[in-house]
C-alpha cells in the first residue's frame, strides 16, 4: 500500500457529565483506534518502499475544542498527536527520489455533507438556505464559507504527491479561519 487515508469518524455531542461511556469507547475506537492500528499495519512497509503517504482526517477539533464533545476532541486531538509521533517515527524514511515517507492530519472545519444539513436547515430562520449557512457559521468560521468534500479531496491529492515529500507531522487546517481566532 503505498497510500493510507484514514477518513471514518464518529460524534456524539453530549455534556461531558452525561456522555454515555459506551459512545466514548465507541468514538475513541473508530476515530483513533481504528487508525492506530491500520497505521502500524502499513507504515513498515511504506518505509521497506521508500514511498508512502498517511494522511489523517482529523478536524478543526484536533486544534481547537468545543463543548458538548469530549470523546470526539479528545479522539481528534490524539489523531494529531499520533500522526505527528508516526511522523517523527518515519521522517528518515526513503528520499526525495523516491518520495519518502509522511504522515499528516488534513483539519476541516465546517464541511458541506447531508449530515449537517438539518442544522443549516434550522439556522434559516425563515430565510433562505445561504442565510442557514451564514447563520451556522458565523460563531466558529469566519469565511462563513463551508469547504466541500472534494475540496478536503484536493488536499489529501496533493499531500500524496512526491513533492510533499517534506511535508510531514502537518496538521492542516481547512477551516475558514477558525483556529486563527
Amino acid at each position: 500500500m503505498d497510500v493510507l487515508v484514514n477518513c471514518a469518524g464518529i460524534q456524539h455531542a453530549a455534556p461531558l457529565a452525561e456522555q454515555p461511556a459506551q459512545k466514548w469507547d465507541d468514538i475513541i475506537a473508530l476515530n483513533l483506534s481504528a487508525a492506530f492500528h491500520t497505521m502500524q499495519q502499513t507504515l513498515p512497509g511504506m518505509a521497506e518502499r521508500g514511498y508512502g503517504r498517511v494522511v489523517n482526517i482529523a478536524s478543526v477539533h484536533g486544534l481547537v475544542a468545543s463543548k458538548n464533545k469530549a470523546p470526539y476532541v479528545a479522539s481528534k486531538f490524539g489523531i494529531v498527536g499520533l500522526s505527528k509521533v508516526a511522523a517523527l517515527e518515519y521522517a528518515s524514511a526513503g528520499s526525495r527520489d523516491s518520495g519518502g515517507v509522511t504522515v499528516n492530519c488534513v483539519c476541516p472545519g465546517w464541511v458541506e455533507t447531508p449530515l449537517i444539513e438539518p442544522q443549516i436547515q434550522a439556522h434559516r430562520n425563515g430565510g433562505s438556505r445561504e442565510d442557514g449557512v451564514r447563520a451556522l457559521l458565523e460563531e466558529k468560521q469566519p469565511s462563513l464559507r463551508m469547504s466541500l468534500p472534494e475540496d478536503i479531496a484536493s488536499m489529501v491529492v496533493w499531500l500524496c504527491r512526491r513533492e510533499a515529500h517534506n511535508v510531514t507531522a502537518a496538521a492542516l487546517p481547512m477551516d475558514g479561519g477558525w483556529t486563527a481566532q
